[in-house]
Order: structure tokens, then sequence, then C-alpha cells
């Protein structure tokens, strides 16, 4: 069995990955104020299909990504729209989950709801103020960042040259350093929960902590993940009251994807360079998507754009047309077979998805060169590994709606004795991967051959 090493964020170092117990995992997801753009989608793709990797190679990960449904934002934006806070939270918690449905990855083993866990969040809180790691001032409780020795030893930054980036207008903190774990209740805000403390609501922070233990168990669980732009300060604060709570790391390994960027900027909505994930689907496809979500090295910035998914779109393309001349029955032989184990080997050597896809698209670059056994069932489970599996399950399915409708098309042409818009309508399909064969009993669509 190999050996899976993911590079930490904390230590700089590629650690190795316990094969001996449970491998939870837990993936910071939206908060849903709005649907989500494409950048929300990287992390949801790359721990996914981590988790998959991992289980293919005898591990037993438990994968969890949560949904904020209490958040600042998720206010503000009820307001602007005149909705209840809570009827805005479920209808885009139903939009996240169709949208990251339609990718066809499959779904977590647990997707916690931060408004689940209140109870729990609550007794982490208390825990903190018991332990003098909190305090409760006029309704809010804030953890007190001076007395937990080691913060900003993920960022590895300084606390003096930090910002929590909170809304400080009226609060009642010791410290400019310190953070809300608990918020009371404000006179716009239409949604809140009792406590030690009055009635109000959990600090983000503090919410992926409850998450995170409910979920995972007892700490450290083994990855911690997000985007990059979570180092500080949510991943900062949630290990400072996580560890000044239990007295225990919150996980072993900190792991972190790359923004998505549209020339020199981060994706992000403020930005207000949004591209939803449900659009990106809707223009080029699921796969395309996951394609081009995976053609970057996870831990570095992916380019956005229409080229980038156009290029995804183009090698889906490939990969599928290929698959259709192939005999997916065959079993590997030990140059198909080799170029699994490259392409494992790539995976586990800090999940480098695009060092893996290279392998695939040499496999087939040789089979279209010579005769390679088993070239069809070796890609396929590469493909499997990497959430692309469904470019196999559409050839089984034959010709999609729009082929046919192209075939009838190029025959009514031919009767019309429009020869050049026939041969037009057999080129799209022969791009499409169709070959039309015309016989006695009338034309019919093939898989195109290699």
């Amino acid at each position: 069995m190999r050996e899976v090493r993911i590079k930490d964020t904390m230590s700089g170092e590629r650690l190795v990955i316990d094969r001996d117990r449970e491998v939870g995992i837990y993936a910071c997801g939206p908060t849903v104020y709005s649907r989500i753009h494409i950048g929300n989608a990287r992390p949801f793709v790359i721990f996914s299909l981590l988790a998959r990797f991992l289980r293919s190679e005898g591990f037993r990960p438990r994968l969890a990504i949560n949904i904020t449904d209490i958040n600042d934002k998720i206010y503000d934006a009820a307001r602007q729209r005149g909705v209840a806070s809570n009827e805005l939270a479920a209808e885009m918690t139903a939009a996240y989950l169709d949208d990251t449905g339609a990718l066809a990855i499959g779904r977590p083993d647990a997707e916690p709801l931060a408004t689940a866990m209140v109870t729990e969040i609550i007794d982490l809180i208390a825990d903190l103020v018991e332990s003098g790691h909190a305090y409760e001032s006029g309704g809010d409780v804030y953890f007190s960042v001076r007395g937990f020795d080691g913060y900003g030893k993920l960022s590895h930054r300084s606390p003096d040259d930090m910002e929590q980036g909170e809304d400080d207008a009226g609060s009642l903190k010791r410290d400019r350093l310190d953070f809300a774990l608990w918020k009371t209740r404000k006179a716009d805000e239409d949604t809140s929960w009792p406590s030690p403390w009055g009635d109000g609501r959990p600090g983000w922070h503090i919410e992926c902590s409850a998450m995170a233990e409910a979920e995972l168990g007892e700490l450290p669980f083994a990855i911690h993940g997000g985007g990059s732009d979570l180092v500080f300060p949510h991943h900062e604060n949630e290990i400072a009251q996580s560890e000044a709570a239990r007295g225990k790391p919150l996980a072993r390994v900190w792991m972190h994807n790359g923004m998505i960027e549209t020339d020199t900027s981060k994706m992000s909505k403020s930005e207000g360079n949004i591209f939803q994930l449900s659009q990106a689907i809707d223009t080029y496809g699921a796969e395309a998507v996951v394609s081009y979500l995976i053609s970057g090295h996870y831990r570095q910035p992916l380019a956005f754009g229409e080229a980038p998914l156009e290029e995804a779109v183009a090698r889906v393309g490939r990969l599928r047309n290929f698959l259709r001349g192939c005999d997916l029955e065959v079993v590997p032989g030990k140059v198909a077979e080799a170029a699994v184990e490259r392409f494992r080997d790539a995976l586990a050597d800090d999940f480098n998805t695009p060092k893996a896809m290279v392998e695939a698209f040499d496999l087939v670059r040789l089979a279209n060169q010579e005769t390679l056994p088993g070239a069809g069932a070796a890609l396929l489970e590469m493909l499997e590994l990497v959430g692309l599996e469904s470019l196999a399950v559409e050839i089984a399915a034959g010709p999609d709606a729009d082929a046919l409708l192209m075939l009838e098309a190029r025959e009514a042409a031919r009767e019309a004795r429009d020869f050049e818009l026939a041969d037009d309508l057999r080129e799209q399909l022969a791009e499409r991967g169709w070959q039309v064969r015309d016989s006695a009993e009338g034309a019919t669509l093939v898989p195109l051959q290699r």
C-alpha cells in the first residue's frame, strides 16, 4: 500500500496520513446567503475527491463539509431581499445542495448545519468561559487571544500585526485582538437563540470548531481543509478556541486550496466577479467544470475565464471520444496498469491532480499509436478517482437527444439535396464523437472509432 502525504500549512512539511485510524476530514463549506460561485466549488471538489482516493487506497476517511447558516451576511442579505433570514438560509442551502449535486461526484459523509449545532456550540463556549479563556461582556462573549500561547502559529504572523476583521462598533472587547464567540441579539436581527449570556447567536469561528468535533469525534482529527483565504482569521481562531478548550490540537494536518482568480484578484462575491457554479455547469457541463477545478495543483491559484473552461471542455471531449472506441471490459495489460500506478502515485504525493492527469493523457496518446490491452479500463479507473467516470456512463447510454435531432436534420437536408448542410451536420456529429452509418434501413449513429 502506498504512503499518502499532504503538505501541512502549519509546519510546511509533507506529513504522512495515518492509515491505522479513521481519517477525519473537515472542510469549511459555504455561508449560504446567495448561490455559490465556481470558486466555492473548488474545496468541495478537492476534498471530496481526496476522500474518494483515500478510500480507494484502503483508508477509512470520513468527510464533513459544513454549511454556515448563521452569519452576519445572511442577516444583511435577507434584509435587502425583504425576507426572513432563516427563509433565505434554507433557500440558499437547497440551492447549494442542488448545485454541488449537479457535479455528480457524490456527497460528503456529513454536512452539518450551524443551526442544528447551537447546543454544542453553547457548550463549547461555556467550557472556554469556565476555563478563563473567554469572557462575557454586555451579552457578548469573547475569546481572550493573549491568554492563548501560540496564537499565530498557523498563519506565521505576530498577533500584534493581526486584525480580526470584525465590526467593533459598540464592542466591549478587552483587547482589539479578541474575537466574538457569542453575539447578543441586535434590534434588526430576526433570529436568535437563548444562552447563559442572553439571546443571541454564535460567532462564525466557534461554529466550525463545534461542528468539526461533533462530526469527527476526539481531537485531533486527521485533516482540516478549506480555502487559503481562511488561514487567518478563521482557522487561526479555530485552533485557539479548540486547543484552549480541549488541551489538544484540532487537526494533525492543515490543508489549504488556492483561490480562483480573475486577472490578479481572487474570486469573491464582494469583488463582483462572480460566475455561479450553476451557470458554469449549464454553459460547459459538469465534467468540464470538474476537469477545470483539478487542472491546477490544489495549493496554487487557478486562473478563471472562458479560455480555461473551453480547454477543459476539449480535454473531457478527448477522453470521452477515446473511451467510445474502447472495450472497457478488457483487463489492463502491463503498460496500462503501470500508468494507473503512476496516476495513483501522483495523487498520493500531496494530491497532485495535474500530474496525475498527465498520465491519463499520455496513456490516451500512446494507445492511439499502438495497441495497449485494457487501456480503456485503465483510463476509466483513473477517471473514477477524479470524479470523471460519467464520461464512460454517457457512452453506454448511446446518443443524446441533441445528437439524434442533428441526425434527423442531416437526413432532411439530404432529402432536400442540400448536401453542404448534410456534410456540415455530419462533421458536427463527428465532433461530438458519433459517426453516421448509412444503410438500406436508414442512417444510424455509432461511436466514432479511433
